[in-house]
This record gives C-alpha cells, structure tokens and sequence, in this order.
C-alpha cells in the first residue's frame, strides 16, 4: 500500500512581513550567528528560541576539530534555554539563520539531530513549537516540529509517567 506525506508550510517574502515579535526572534537569530565558531566550515548559523514569557535565548554553531564534538545552533540554543530557564521550559518559537562563508545571510534548515531534539521539548511541552527559518526568498515557517519529522522517534513513557 502507498501512502503520501504532505507538509504544510508558510512563506513569507521578508522579515516585514512577519509579526513583529517574529521579526524580533530572525534579528535574535542574525546576531547569533556572530557568536558562531565555525573555522572548519565557515558556515554560521545562529538561532535564536523564544521562551513562553516572551524571553528569547540565542545559541550559536560551535565547532571543533574533533569532528563531530560540535554542537548545532538550534541545540545550543534549546540546551541554553533549557538550563537557564528551567521553570520556563515552555518553548513558542525558534528561529534559525545561516551566513555563508562570504558573510551573506542564507538558508539553514535544521538538520536531523536537531529535528529530533526540538520535537522532544515540543513533546514535552505538550504543544507545538513553531519554527521559522530565512530560506533564499525570505522566510519559511512550520507549525510544528513534528510537520519537519513526521516518523521521529520516540521514547516510550516510563511507568512512573504518564
């Protein structure tokens, strides 16, 4: 039997074009990038998460030369905000930039790792997380992290939870 996926997303031709608190979270996420310590790649991304009191916490790709040891922009950010804000772990949005090597803004849709990592706080948080991230023609949101990885996997709950 075949089956089709579809995955619903938005575009929107400039950060102008956003709401403002998320036009807000792109400008966290730009700044993040220079915080990024990619000499291998020269690939900075930043990303930026913003918390449900409206606290945004930026994180930024570090890189190390014991290769795979580095660690994501969007992890970063999430891990951060994580254990900086452990009463609010309530995540609304992330946003996630790229800057190549010429130091142009570009796209820096979020790998597996960090597909996986995000859909376990939205998970836990028991309600989407939006995600928003600059594409080459302006900016590409998804409800929810689960529309970025329909077949995640997932833990079974514990007997001591729910």
């Amino acid at each position: 039997m075949q089956h089709q996926l579809t995955i619903r997303y938005r575009e929107y031709p400039s950060q102008s074009s956003l709401d403002p608190s998320d036009a807000e979270l792109i400008q966290a996420a730009i700044r993040a990038t220079e915080g990024s310590y990619s000499p291998y790649s020269n690939f900075r991304v930043g990303a930026a998460v913003r918390l449900a009191n409206g606290t945004i916490v930026a994180g930024s790709n570090q890189e190390n030369a014991a290769y795979p040891s580095g660690l994501c922009a969007e992890r970063t950010a999430l891990f951060a905000a994580s254990a900086q804000h452990p009463q609010c772990r309530d995540f609304d949005a992330l946003a996630i930039v790229g800057r190549n090597a010429a130091g142009t803004l570009c796209e820096a849709s979020p790998c597996g790792a960090c597909r996986q990592a995000m859909l376990e706080y939205e998970q836990q948080q028991g309600h989407p997380m939006r995600i928003l991230w600059l594409t080459e023609s302006g900016i590409r949101e998804v409800e929810s992290v689960s529309d970025l990885l329909p077949f995640a996997f997932a833990l079974s709950p514990t007997p001591d939870q729910p």
